[in-house]
């Protein structure tokens, strides 16, 4: 049997109004300084893809609209909310207040591994992603509610910011999909 891609037309894809009034996944991603407008552009469309309540762009982490950020978000940018916010701590620390667990996805001490974590049934969950070099600010990973680890064997344990939210959001999708 051979195999067939499938068309555009094919992919029951949501339109703008639609994607609006889905149900969204309860986790909200926060960009820690990111530099690169493509990571950002990347986020954005993973972003769509898991249907993710909301993108938080902190610091020097550049905005819509931007070509750079456009040329491989194709569009995300409009369907994902999205907010700026100068201080990082500022949006941990707002959404703890609203009942909101915060992880940061870092390599530090009494990280859990990300095969490992467990999200809380019924409860909002935030996730922050840092620097292409410097990763997560310490005082993030302190006020942070818990630290996750994306698990890696080889000899780099780096990975590309886009890359990084791609794994732990499919992570994070499957489990509370899962838990439903």
């Amino acid at each position: 049997m051979q195999n067939r891609k499938l068309k555009n037309s094919e992919l029951d894809r949501k339109t703008l109004e639609e994607f609006k009034e889905a149900s969204k996944t309860p986790i909200i991603v926060i960009l820690d300084n990111i530099r690169s407008l493509n990571n950002v552009g990347s986020v954005f469309r993973t972003s769509d893809a898991f249907l993710i309540e909301k993108i938080y762009l902190c610091g020097i982490t550049a905005q819509p609209p931007h070509k750079d950020i456009q040329k491989t978000a194709l569009g995300a940018t409009d369907t994902v909310s999205w907010q700026y916010a100068e201080d990082v701590l500022d949006i941990v620390t707002q959404l703890q207040q609203e009942g909101v667990k915060v992880f940061a996805i870092e390599q530090a001490e009494g990280a859990v591994m990300l095969d490992d974590f467990k999200p809380e049934k019924g409860k909002k969950l935030a996730v922050v992603f840092g620097n292409e070099v410097k990763g997560v600010q310490q005082k993030v990973v302190s006020a942070s509610d818990g630290i996750i680890e994306i698990p890696q064997l080889g000899s780099k344990h780096s990975l590309n910011i886009a890359v990084s939210v791609g794994v732990v959001l499919w992570d994070l999708f499957s489990k509370i999909k899962a838990v439903k």
